[in-house]
């Protein structure tokens, strides 16, 4: 569709915004990233994810959200043997020891179909070889806004030659308030060394436990969680507020990161663990990690839906 209809959409420099009656959806081509998602209201905007900064040059980590793919979470020195050969990836993000959050977040996407309230990115990195990815692959994003919620679809597809490990997720920054709670239905949880590393399979200790609701403002996590069942509601008692995070089976996993003294927190629906495909290589069968033959898509949907309490 082409975008050059005022009617259909608003571009200012890299970003697009979107708009379904109060709600407001603004993406930008680089990194593929959502830089605000909020609603309108008599009282003002309310940002259900932290807002990235004003123009162009913010790093993706001030992003409101950004994509994981073609692999989420770390890579262990960047370092990994897949079907015999050795790929050792750039180590993306100083001074991270390893390769993290995969390509799409750094690199620039374009808009492949657009109207007022949807929007499809586009990352292509077709090379593949022995210092990027076992193939060459086309990454995708469709994001569908409504006055209720929105969806995000992301893919991954092998449009190589060659079979690829593959995994995808998002990597949402929500806004952190004194009294804000999060709860999700998970297994069990990874401990992890000071490199973010998984160390020792665990039950989620008191406190750190999300089936039981943790309080975020006293929780210190940066911590991949299994058996997640695809729904974590958030709540935020002070706006009498709360979101529902719903993903599908493929999603089995769940990335909370609460850094001390920040003003946002993560909640990150990923495919797989940390470190997967080095994981894998040693014999996991519960990694998470995807094998993709020439010509297959993996694809993975998140709904996020905000609701506030009548007046």
């Amino acid at each position: 569709m082409s975008g050059d209809n005022p009617e259909i959409k608003t571009r200012t420099d890299d970003r697009l915004t979107l708009r379904a009656e109060q709600a407001e959806l603004e993406l930008s081509l680089d990194g593929g990233c959502i830089t605000a998602f909020r609603w309108h209201g008599q009282g003002g905007a309310l940002n259900w994810m932290r807002p990235a900064p004003a123009g162009s040059g913010f790093p993706p980590t001030d992003a409101a959200c950004f994509p994981l793919v073609p692999y989420s979470n770390r890579i262990r020195n960047g370092r990994f043997e897949f079907d015999g050969r050795v790929f050792q990836l750039p180590l993306n993000f100083p001074p991270e020891q390893h390769s993290i959050h995969g390509h799409g977040w750094q690199n620039r996407w374009r808009v492949e179909a657009q109207s007022a309230a949807t929007a499809t990115l586009v990352f292509e990195d077709l090379e593949g070889g022995e210092n990027a990815w076992p193939s060459g692959y086309r990454a995708e994003q469709r994001f569908e806004l409504s006055k209720q919620d929105l969806l995000i679809e992301i893919s991954v597809s092998n449009e190589g030659f060659e079979r690829m490990p593959a995994g995808l997720g998002l990597h949402p920054y929500f806004p952190r308030t004194p009294l804000c709670r999060l709860t999700a239905n998970v297994g069990q949880m990874w401990e992890s060394d000071d490199e973010v590393m998984p160390t020792l399979m665990i039950a989620p200790p008191d406190g750190l436990n999300p089936g039981a609701g943790i309080e975020v403002s006293s929780t210190q996590l940066d911590n991949v969680f299994t058996g997640f069942d695809g729904k974590a509601v958030i709540e935020w008692p002070e706006w009498r507020a709360k979101m529902t995070i719903q993903s599908g089976a493929s999603l089995g996993f769940l990335v909370i990161f609460t850094p001390p003294g920040e003003d946002f927190f993560c909640v990150e629906p990923v495919s797989a663990m940390t470190d997967a495909i080095n994981q894998a290589a040693e014999g996991r069968g519960d990694s998470g990690l995807r094998i993709l033959a020439p010509g297959e898509r993996f694809t993975a949907k998140v709904r996020y839906a905000p609701e506030l309490e009548p007046q």
